[in-house]
């Protein structure tokens, strides 16, 4: 049995969890999310939690077992709390701007890069000394992610500087230039 996925999920005050056929909708204060589930597995609601049971022991059955319920977990507490991934622009000269949907990144490119944010997603872009502090929001867990990874993306974090945009606590390992390396 699945560590993971023997935990019953418990249903916070205003969330309102539907199954129809196998499609589960999780409704709460900050939107609604749908998931389909693996025909392997099977969700029951009732007395204020889920629970998420495997229909057999086939191996596909017993790695959806708790993958299932981790993905209900996440649904869940998005609609409930939401997810937040933080960004630095760090790097002279290097700006990032928001006009409507359309984060406008200045990152030592000749051209300014646009970076259109998807539906579900809002983002917040603050000044911090010289930095840029980028903070995306969302309720889907897999979406703020994905949107996270593919800014960071458009300029990595140079290993010798370390300019460029990275995870707000993520911690670059610098290498020594030519000039720091020992004869």
């Amino acid at each position: 049995m699945s560590k993971i996925g023997k935990r019953p999920i418990t249903i916070p005050k205003g969330v309102e969890v539907n199954l129809t056929e196998n499609i589960l909708k999780v409704k709460g204060p900050k939107g609604e999310l749908s998931l389909e589930i693996h025909p392997s597995v099977e969700v029951e609601i009732g007395n204020g939690e889920i629970r998420v049971k495997r229909k057999n022991d086939e191996k596909i059955a017993k790695a959806m077992h708790g993958t299932t319920r981790s993905l209900i977990n996440n649904m869940v507490k998005g609609v409930t709390e939401g997810y937040v991934k933080e960004l630095l622009v760090v790097g002279a000269g290097y700006k990032a701007d928001l006009k409507g949907k359309e984060l406008i990144l200045d990152v030592g490119y000749a051209e300014p890069k646009k970076y259109i944010l998807p539906d579900g997603i809002k983002a917040e872009v603050k000044r911090e000394g010289q930095n840029f502090k980028i903070r995306i929001e969302g309720i889907d867990k897999q979406k703020v992610g994905q949107v996270a990874a593919e800014i960071r993306r458009i300029r990595e974090p140079d290993a010798y500087k370390g300019k460029g945009i990275r995870y707000a606590d993520e911690v670059i390992k610098l290498k020594p230039g030519k000039a720091g390396v020992a004869k």
